[in-house]
């Protein structure tokens, strides 16, 4: 049960580090720790903007232009 929990709660709460650490190429444990220590010193700011960063993450469909129209592999190019 507490595995299941734990897990959970590190692919919700912890979607933002571990996305940019796939887009860095660093260690998602690196970025928490930073991100843990951001927020000590800036007295909780960096929450904020995780939080955005987590909407914008959850909702990154709906950020991305509709007009570009993605090709369903290289042999479908319109001249």
């Amino acid at each position: 049960m507490v595995n299941k929990i734990a897990s959970w709660f590190e692919q919700q709460a912890f979607g933002v580090c571990e996305w940019w650490g796939k887009k860095l190429g660093i260690r998602t444990t690196k970025i928490r720790m930073y991100f843990i220590y951001l927020s000590f010193f800036t007295f909780g700011s960096p929450v904020i903007i995780y939080f955005i960063m987590a909407f914008i993450l959850e909702h990154k469909n709906y950020f991305k232009p509709r007009f570009l129209k993605k090709r369903k592999s290289v042999w479908d190019l319109d001249f």
